[in-house]
């Protein structure tokens, strides 16, 4: 894999992801995203708490940004695969991006003013890509871990 992607390369990602309604709901803006890891920031706020009495981030928030993260990170492991297709190859193959798996672990209750949800690429294959992602607070503690698998051919 090559180290950073062309402005280009970059802003197709960023687009498709910010095209995500879902993702724009929940707040998701991207932190830093290159060849290795894709990173996400997220803002804690009063609608996206879990549990109430103790306002922490409600779980599914958690696992719906590592999914983000992890699915950014597999988008642009599967892209780099595939630059020697015609655009409107490595396009129509890119659409069929999805989550097969994920699996999350929560560590510590879901604390925080800010929170960082990164993913790396495990592996890579022709159809399916696996990613390990982190949730972490302003703080640096983390807070989940999670392991996906997604459909990238």
């Amino acid at each position: 894999m090559k180290d950073k992607f062309t402005e280009t390369e970059l802003n197709l990602a960023l687009n498709f992801m910010d095209q995500i309604p879902f993702n724009q709901y929940l707040g998701l803006k991207v932190h830093s995203f290159d060849a290795d890891v894709a990173i996400f920031k997220l803002a804690m706020r009063p609608e996206l708490v879990g549990n109430w009495l103790q306002g922490i981030l409600h779980g599914g928030v958690i696992s719906s940004a590592l999914d983000v993260a992890g699915g950014t990170a597999a988008l642009a492991a599967a892209y780099q695969q595939r630059l020697d297709l015609p655009v409107e190859e490595r396009n129509k193959s890119l659409a069929k991006l999805g989550t097969i798996d994920l699996r999350v672990d929560y560590l510590r209750p879901g604390r925080g003013e800010e929170f960082y949800a990164s993913a790396t690429i495990l592996r890579i294959g022709s159809k399916v890509a696996v990613t390990r992602m982190e949730f972490k607070n302003e703080k640096d503690e983390l807070l989940a871990v999670g392991t996906g698998t997604y459909m990238c051919g």
